[in-house]
């Protein structure tokens, strides 16, 4: 009959010997005999009315049915496993993997874990700092902290906070460089990690904010926020910094920003993860956990004389 599925096992013979190419590992992936095996990718034959195989001496290959049924088949498991781990990571309440940049984990998440832990000793964080783009159901993550513009159709998206960059140093090179005109003389870092934003928000254009006609481009380059921060806090210059990847350094006294002008960018860090799982148990407690983490250093935010960049040419 048109239209009529044919037994599922006879499909999961065939998609894991396409994927092979080679019926013996299929069957050692699957824990049957390579028999059996070819026994469920004939009836499959069978019931389709062509070969879907080449046999060969010592090889298989696909005949043109065979290769126009591999892709729906292939994803088709792939969708159904995604699911099942899905529907059995919404029965666990203890455990949350999140993801996030390199640079986030490192300057944000990292220095609050012990916070989290002592609120929330029940939850087991599991993390994976990356830039990758994950997708929630074939990586088995709860929740992704991404930072860029709102792209997020089809996730639940919360905005954290307000972003801004501004110069931070240590204290010693603030007593150095205690201006905005003094800066021009300053060794200056490059977070090359923020070039894709617009307006641009660099030293030109941050300089152009205090009244300051200077484009610098001679300096240390990083391309990892997180290793430009880690060289203003060794002293190796100035360094626009993120307001998310540098707070807690300025609350702790290890940077100071002597200039209190920030220039700010519509780009946020974002708390993502599918729809319907925001107040899962685990969830709903490391979403409310950051917000809390952020409460406590809006007040160097409010310090500032924040203003917008002005759209230029790259």
């Amino acid at each position: 009959m048109i239209g009529r599925l044919p037994p599922l096992t006879a499909l999961r013979a065939f998609e894991a010997a396409a994927r092979h190419m080679s019926f013996v590992k299929a069957a050692e992936e699957l824990s049957v005999t390579p028999a059996a095996l070819s026994f469920q990718i004939k009836s499959l034959e069978e019931h389709l009315g062509a070969p879907l195989f080449h046999r060969l001496n010592r090889a298989v290959a696909l005949t043109e049915a065979g290769t126009a049924l591999v892709p729906g088949t292939s994803d088709g498991f792939q969708s159904l496993s995604n699911a099942w781990r899905a529907a059995q990571r919404l029965q666990d309440e203890q455990s949350l993997t999140v993801t996030a940049g390199p640079a986030f984990t490192a300057k944000w998440l990292a220095p609050r874990l012990y916070e989290f832990a002592q609120a929330h000793p029940e939850v087991e964080l599991r993390f994976s700092a990356s830039l990758k783009m994950m997708d929630f159901g074939r990586d088995a993550i709860d929740v992704a902290i991404r930072f860029g513009y709102d792209n997020d159709a089809g996730l639940y998206s919360l905005p954290l906070a307000e972003e801004w960059v501004a110069p931070v140093m240590t204290p010693h090179l603030a007593a150095l460089y205690p201006d905005a005109e003094s800066l021009t003389s300053a060794p200056l870092i490059f977070d090359d990690s923020i070039n894709f934003l617009q307006p641009r928000c660099d030293w030109k254009a941050w300089f152009a904010a205090v009244g300051i006609d200077f484009d610098p481009r001679h300096g240390p380059r990083f391309s990892q926020a997180d290793h430009a921060v880690d060289a203003a806090l060794a002293g190796v210059g100035v360094v626009l910094g993120r307001r998310a990847l540098v707070v807690k350094d300025i609350a702790d006294g290890r940077l100071v920003m002597p200039v209190n002008t920030a220039l700010s960018t519509r780009a946020r860090f974002r708390f993502l993860c599918p729809q319907g799982t925001e107040n899962r148990q685990q969830v709903r407690a490391f979403r409310e956990w950051m917000l809390h983490e952020i409460s406590k250093t809006t007040y160097i935010t409010e310090a500032l004389h924040i203003v917008e960049s002005v759209e230029r040419p790259i």
